[in-house]
């Protein structure tokens, strides 16, 4: 699940990289006056393109999860600073009893080669706002590469149309008792291109996200995260349905 506009010259470079096991992969395009559907067409001739409903990487993200049909999403970036060969960490921990798995930076054998120390003190500060709402023990938010079953979509419920997405679903996660994996990630530098992200109104819609958030039901009790194979649990809930 990949949201893109005028990543013409970095979109070849992420559908290489996407492992072989991958059997569908959905395009979510924002009106894009460059080369980027040709060069996604080019590299993987079977990739299906949706054209985005609304302004927003919340919009893309909605837009391309009510065409997938595969049973596992992963949502990853098309700018290249998201390692695709790490889709098959994230699947790992999907088939082994996960329902919702984050890629974190800040967990252990995680880091950013990317973030800027303002942006790092807002993340830190929007996490510690978060966990202490929420009585997790998370150690990303802000970071949008995450998979988890499509038949949580509903249980979801997102609404959310910016950047601000990433943070409603692990909102939304926690609240429904979701099992949630944290697996370490690697951020690199976007390869070529200007970001949209705007670190300020983007940090206000995340904190505005989380605290209207909080009336929805959570599970009874949060534990601390246990490590295993690289992953830290950081929900007691279960799978629902």
């Amino acid at each position: 699940m990949i949201p893109v506009r005028n990543e013409a010259r970095n979109i070849g470079w992420v559908l290489d990289q996407i492992p072989k096991r991958i059997d569908e992969i959905i395009l979510i395009d924002g009106n894009s006056t460059d080369a980027t559907l040709i060069t996604a067409r080019s590299c993987r001739p079977d990739i299906k393109i949706v054209q985005q409903s609304g302004p927003g990487k919340g919009s893309a993200l909605r837009t391309g999860f009510a065409a997938a049909t595969s049973d596992m999403i992963v949502m990853m970036d098309a700018d290249g600073s998201m390692a695709p060969q790490e889709i098959t960490h994230f699947l790992h921990f999907l088939e082994n009893g996960y329902d919702f798995v984050k890629g974190s930076r800040f967990m252990g054998g995680g880091g950013s080669l990317d973030i800027t120390r303002f942006r790092r003190l807002g993340n830190y500060g929007l996490l510690a706002f978060f966990n202490s709402l929420y009585r997790t023990e998370l150690t990303d938010l802000c970071y949008g590469f995450c998979a988890f079953h499509r038949r949580y979509l509903d249980l979801l419920d997102l609404q959310a149309t910016g950047f601000e997405i990433e943070a409603e679903m692990t909102v939304r996660a926690v609240q429904a008792g979701l099992r949630i994996a944290e697996v370490p990630s690697l951020e690199m530098p976007r390869r070529t291109g200007h970001s949209n992200l705007n670190a300020i109104s983007d940090g206000r819609r995340v904190l505005r996200t989380v605290w209207q958030a909080r009336g929805g039901k959570r599970p009874s009790t949060i534990r601390p995260g246990d490590n295993h194979r690289g992953a830290a649990q950081v929900s007691s809930g279960h799978p629902a349905g």
